[in-house]
């Protein structure tokens, strides 16, 4: 079972999350011939959720909100944090090769951190 100070070290690294929009194929041929000023329609509606992703995987889902003068995601659903710890996958075990992110989330979701 990991360690309390394991876990802290866990927690506190940093990972990338990004904001799915949507998504499309384009054949090569397509996406080499893109110039500035191309429109690439994507098949989601404008009011539809946006996906938020960590390790490319889905982990929660929300709205597009305006923050200041930046862009920002309003979360209406999140998977619950054992989900959202087995997204982080690689990066957690290789930050520590003895913690498995499973472990991770059962020590989390004990009450253990």
């Amino acid at each position: 079972m990991p360690t309390t100070a394991n876990l802290d070290q866990i927690l506190k690294l940093e990972v990338p999350i990004v904001v799915r929009l949507g998504e499309r194929r384009m054949s090569l041929a397509e996406v080499v011939s893109l110039l500035p000023g191309a429109i690439i329609e994507l098949a989601k509606q404008s009011e539809d959720e946006l996906d938020l992703l960590v390790n490319n995987k889905q982990i929660a889902t929300g709205t597009a909100v305006k923050v200041g003068e930046n862009f920002g995601l309003r979360i209406s659903f999140i998977g619950d944090a054992g989900e959202r710890i087995r997204a982080l996958g690689e990066e957690a075990r290789s930050a520590e090769a003895d913690i498995h992110a499973a472990d991770l989330a059962e020590a989390m979701l004990a009450g253990q951190v």
